[in-house]
């Protein structure tokens, strides 16, 4: 039964989106699959839909006016909305369609009970559910009740939470078109939803089924709790049966009404095990039909359960792909790197090229399996303490899964593939500058050869000698000496932490003794940012100028303006040695600060605003002898102690050391990101040639394809267009993916948690990485080219990697959500004496911009002392 208007549901399939949407696509593929019962029907196809929208022409205009429009402006998106579905309602049905509709009711049963439901184009799809967003009709009775709910459900594409939600997903409202879905209504003794992963942990061999009496509705509304039952390996393994008070029922002439339960059978299940077990069972085969977990709304008659809704879920994290059966625990890079964002394919390949570790990508993310490591007794032990002095929450989910004693990961004996590396564990390095200056140097040179050899490189050649700059580039990043000196500057601050604790009951000393330490390429970029303030402040014009700043190109009108020319020599040079930096630098894609310079003018104009001329160089000093004073305080208490004289010489050696090494811990990084940037430039020179020559629509579409498919467009000059964009819409979808910490090959997302007793009522737990307490407004920050910072300010924001740290200068404290110990913010907030906590779960949601918080960057917490955003102090108290 195919007509223009009108299809039969079981002529549908996945492939026909366009015609019947999403939902109708999904129904007609269900209804393909054996033993799933799907209640007969038809679709009203999307060209119904453009006939209507043909006959309303004021709709192009609003439409327009709506793809304009802010999402955040609820008042102009209500008032268009409710426009355009006042229009489209309005809209008679043409008579060939409305024939075409009552033809299919007669075949069906014209006086039958059906409900009536949107189908829009882009719903129900894998990278986004639209649950929710439009309407449905239950109940509805009569030809004419039918056409009049079809023309409401056209209508319903314009509901205000609708276009809100596609705004918010990047979807032109003119794109996406409506089909209506038709079907047989079933009249169920129970109904609900049946989540074939969980949806809470992610765990795709729990399954979760929501049930209640009577029409799911109750449960969809929020009239009724569920019984939830969690089923594993073919049993229950856990239930919860609700007092189930009111149920929604149909009504014999159409419509439906709640009614009250029995009170006897208000907490009787609603399902049996067996039923629950069966209806899983049918969920399986579902899921295996679509290849992927699915949110599925069932019904049971007398007849048996009939599915008359499934769709992906669109909130789990995906599983990396491993081509095994075995399991796996994998551990987040991105909190290790500060930078929890998506990353697009080339920006994940090129680091996966270039890292020191096999890496697997889940959800443009990338994790690293540790599971052979938890198997054996040793490198458990060392995988723990290293991740828990970084990260306690981390360390804690890995304890999580190891504590359930399911046998999930294996046990090896520390001599088999998850055991130690074979070999002693090199030789500690002497504490000799010459060291640091001399890595240094080796680096400079081996990126200097880099830019020289790169610029010749054309065509399927660059791609090849990529490849052997990227050996290079591991080869000086597991440089023994090189990681000899990290491991140096890091155990002699974990020593002076636990020894001056243990011996003089004080906490994170190394904080302080760390202060200004010499070498440290990511907090003298911060310092630096300060000079180039100084050379712009004496130039009011220069000032003016900047605070208008709306391109990228302002470096050139800059130098024509009274002080300009000095002012752009600054800037320049500061862009010359720190201008390959970004936020979300490890992700190559991602513009550096030398092709947007504009990023760096607000951190600018608040140096200029809230500093004095000369304040790099003072700053500096000042740390250099605070960290002085507290070394000679520390080692004159140590020498009143029994034994006090080896404990103060063993003491002044690792000071000696820590001030050392500690500073080159974050040049590694900059030898990344330094030829990270080499690697951008040619690729995208390629890139652009592929444009010229036609190959490329875009030169930024090579981001969306792996380094091994990028070279192979070079060689074939072919692309593969659909590739891209399928590619574009996932990256989308990634940002509204949570990464956890860790993940397991089950889709199980493992949540840490700080278990602690000393954390005061109310306030936020975290890690303590910087010693201090300090009250402030705090400045809620998502993009630090947004960052609007005064005197006084606490930064609070998700993550810190290096090109955050000019912001540092300016503030007196830091909250992050993100973060450990030993994580580039906490290396600089000790640098710069700010107090500081990071892991801080929801912070940026929990404290609002502009509320007065208090950091304890000694104790690791943070409290909240006003209850508004004026920042006037609360009942908390006073500040230390």
């Amino acid at each position: 039964m195919t007509g223009q208007y009108v299809w039969d549901l079981q002529e549908a399939d996945e492939t026909q989106v366009a015609v019947v949407g999403g939902k109708g696509a999904l129904l007609g593929g269900l209804s393909r699959v054996e033993g799933v019962r799907v209640p007969g029907g038809f679709c009203v196809t999307t060209e119904a839909f453009r006939l209507i929208m043909a006959q309303a022409p004021s709709v192009e205009d609003r439409l327009e006016r709506l793809s304009r429009a802010d999402p955040d402006d609820r008042e102009t998106i209500r008032t268009l909305s409710a426009q355009l579905r006042r229009t489209v309602e309005g809209v008679a049905v043409p008579g060939e369609l409305a024939a075409e509709i009552t033809g299919a009711l007669a075949r069906s049963g014209a006086q039958a009970a059906y409900a009536v439901r949107s189908s829009a184009t882009a719903e129900d799809l894998p990278t986004a559910s639209f649950a929710g967003q439009q309407d449905t009709y239950l109940n509805v009775v009569g030809p004419a009740a039918v056409l009049r709910n079809v023309s409401r459900c056209w209508a319903s594409l314009f509901t205000e939470r609708a276009v809100i939600y596609r705004r918010r997903n990047d979807i032109d409202h003119r794109t996406v078109h409506m089909a209506v879905v038709v079907q047989r209504m079933v009249l169920p003794d129970a109904a609900g939803i049946l989540f074939t992963a969980d949806p809470v942990t992610g765990n795709r061999k729990v399954a979760a089924v929501d049930a209640g009496f009577g029409l799911g509705e109750a449960l969809v509304s929020g009239l009724v709790d569920p019984d939830v039952f969690k089923v594993r390996g073919g049993e229950v393994v856990a239930r919860t049966i609700a007092a189930k008070r009111r149920a929604v029922h149909a009504l014999p002439a159409g419509g439906v009404e709640e009614s009250v339960i029995d009170p006897r059978r208000q907490r009787q299940p609603a399902l049996t095990d067996a039923q629950v077990l069966q209806l899983v069972r049918i969920g399986r085969r579902i899921e295996a039909h679509f290849g992927c977990p699915q949110d599925i709304e069932w019904c049971l008659d007398d007849d048996g359960f009939q599915i008359v809704q499934s769709r992906p879920i669109t909130t789990l994290f995906p599983v990396p792909e491993t081509g095994d059966r075995e399991n796996h625990v994998y551990v987040s890079v991105g909190h290790q790197q500060m930078m929890t964002d998506p990353m697009r394919p080339l920006g994940l390949s090129m680091w996966k090229l270039t890292a020191m570790v096999p890496m697997h990508e889940a959800g443009g993310r990338l994790f690293v399996d540790v599971t052979r490591r938890l198997a054996s007794p040793a490198g458990r032990v060392g995988l723990l303490d290293v991740v828990g002095r970084s990260d306690p929450l981390t360390r804690d989910a890995l304890e999580t899964v190891l504590d359930r004693g399911d046998g999930f990961v294996p046990s090896l004996p520390d001599d088999g593939p998850g055991g130690p590396p074979a070999g002693d564990p090199p030789d500690p390095v002497e504490t000799d500058p010459a060291v640091v200056t001399e890595l240094v140097g080796r680096s400079q040179a081996s990126v200097a050869a880099l830019r020289r050899d790169i610029r010749t490189k054309t065509g399927p050649a660059l791609f090849d000698f990529l490849l052997e700059a990227f050996e290079e580039h591991r080869r000086v990043l597991g440089d023994p000496l090189s990681i000899q000196a990290i491991r140096a500057g890091t155990e002699a601050t974990w020593w002076l932490n636990d020894r001056l604790r243990a011996w003089l009951g004080e906490k994170n000393a190394a904080d302080t003794l760390t202060l200004s330490a010499p070498g440290n390429i990511t907090s003298e970029m911060g310092l630096a940012l300060l000079d180039v303030a100084d050379a712009i402040r004496p130039h009011p014009e220069v000032v003016a100028f900047l605070q208008g700043v709306g391109d990228e190109d302002f470096l050139e009108e800059l130098a024509k303006l009274p002080g300009g020319t000095e002012a752009r020599a600054a800037f320049e040079a500061y862009l010359d040695r720190y201008g390959m930096r970004c936020a979300g630098e490890i992700d190559i894609t991602r513009p550096r600060w030398r092709e947007r310079p504009a990023t760096l003018v607000p951190a600018i104009l608040g140096n200029v605003r809230n500093f004095e001329p000369g304040a790099a160089g003072r700053r500096f000093e000042q740390g250099r002898q605070e960290a002085r004073k507290k070394e000679q305080d520390v080692l004159s208490r140590l020498r009143n102690l029994p034994d006090g004289g080896r404990k103060a010489d063993e003491a002044e050696r690792m000071i000696d050391r820590v001030r050392t090494f500690i500073g080159y811990r974050e040049y590694p990084k900059y030898d990344i990101v330094s030829r990270y940037s080499v690697y951008r430039q040619a690729l995208l020179e390629e890139a652009e040639r592929l444009v010229r020559e036609g190959v490329l629509a875009e030169r930024e579409d090579v981001y969306y394809l792996t380094f091994q498919e990028f070279h192979d467009v070079v060689r074939s000059h072919r692309l593969d267009e659909r590739l891209v964009r399928q590619r574009k819409d996932a990256f989308r979808s990634y940002h509204a993916l949570t990464p956890p910490r860790v993940l397991t090959s089950d889709g199980e997302a493992v949540a840490g948690a700080y278990r602690r007793q000393d954390v005061p009522a109310g306030a936020l737990p975290g890690l303590p990485v910087s010693a201090g307490t300090v009250e402030g407004r705090a400045r809620v920050v998502h993009d630090m080219a947004q960052a609007d910072l005064e005197a006084g300010d606490i930064l609070v924001t998700a993550c810190t990697d290096p090109s955050w740290s000019p912001l540092f200068v300016g503030i007196t404290g830091l909250v992050t959500e993100v973060g450990g110990l030993m994580t580039h913010g906490a290396v600089i907030a000790r640098e710069y004496g700010l107090p500081a906590v990071v892991g801080v779960e929801r912070a940026t949601r929990l404290i609002r911009d502009g509320q007065r918080i208090r950091v304890h960057g000694t104790d690791g917490y943070v409290e909240i002392l006003s209850a508004d955003r004026t920042g006037k102090s609360g009942p908390v108290g006073t500040g230390s």
